[in-house]
């Protein structure tokens, strides 16, 4: 007797262990849902009005997640189960986006439905994932998703042909090691030298073409916004005529997105 009630407690153990975690019991709480509690109130307030805005212009439903960990698990089958289960994006239309920090584990992923996919393609939010990383190594969590939510809603919007009347702040900056192209820059100097070598009668005309050509090497080399090349702006809240978030229509995605990690 007591034999099999040890192995019935092992068993029970066991099954306790490799049991996966019920990402679809994870409900939303708005366009941000924060189960790490990680993003401060404010930002998470100007996300909200900003997912408004960007649904109410556009029709594409923006999902901002964070989780404490993956618990062991693929990001990217993470991120497809709640997306599908939340049904980010209008049904017919699938034009959601999700975005998933896995605080813990340093992971980040976009998820992209459908209908958005033409607009955001693998490599543009992989980028968008990269200019996060800056904000998410100091600890701005906020800072970042911010970041990330203006450059998705300006994109979105600019495909559609609206303009949006609400922006985000960014205010974080990539640190000098992030944010400055070192080796762009050596490879322009040794480009440089090699150009002056040819300076002269048979090189680029005796010094005065070489620099104009110089000069717009370093200009090219030195003329990057901190953020891919869009503005700050400023936020100017959302001028929604009544009403938030509403909850997910019910869109599908189909695995399309990228994955990264800080």
């Amino acid at each position: 007797m007591r034999k099999c009630l040890r192995v019935s407690v092992l068993l029970g153990l066991f099954a306790s262990a490799g049991a996966a975690v019920d990402w679809k019991a994870l409900k939303p709480q708005g366009y941000v849902s924060d189960f790490a509690n990680v993003i401060d109130s404010g930002s998470k307030a100007q996300l909200e009005a900003y997912c408004t805005t960007v649904e109410q212009s556009t029709g594409a439903q923006i999902a901002l997640l964070t989780i404490p960990s993956l618990e062991g698990e693929p990001i990217e089958d993470v991120a497809n189960t709640i997306f599908r289960a939340w049904g980010v994006g209008q049904k017919g239309k699938n034009e959601g986006i999700l975005l998933l920090l896995a605080v813990g584990d340093r992971r980040n992923r976009f998820e992209v439905g459908y209908g958005l996919e033409p607009i955001l393609p693998d490599g543009f939010v992989g980028s968008v994932l990269r200019e996060m990383r800056p904000a998410l190594r100091q600890g701005q969590y906020g800072e970042a998703m911010m970041a990330a939510a203006e450059t998705i809603g300006s994109t979105v919007a600019k495909a559609k042909n609206v303009t949006l009347s609400a922006q985000l702040p960014r205010r974080v900056r990539p640190t000098a090691g992030d944010s400055i192209p070192w080796p762009a820059i050596v490879g322009g100097i040794f480009m440089l030298l090699w150009l002056m070598r040819l300076g002269g009668p048979r090189g680029y005309g005796g010094g005065g073409g070489g620099g104009f050509l110089t000069g717009m090497i370093l200009g090219n080399l030195l003329s990057r916004d901190s953020w891919g090349g869009r503005g700050s702006g400023g936020f100017g809240g959302s001028d929604s005529d009544g009403g938030g978030f509403g909850g997910f229509g019910g869109g599908d995605s189909g695995g399309g997105g990228a994955s990264s990690d800080w």
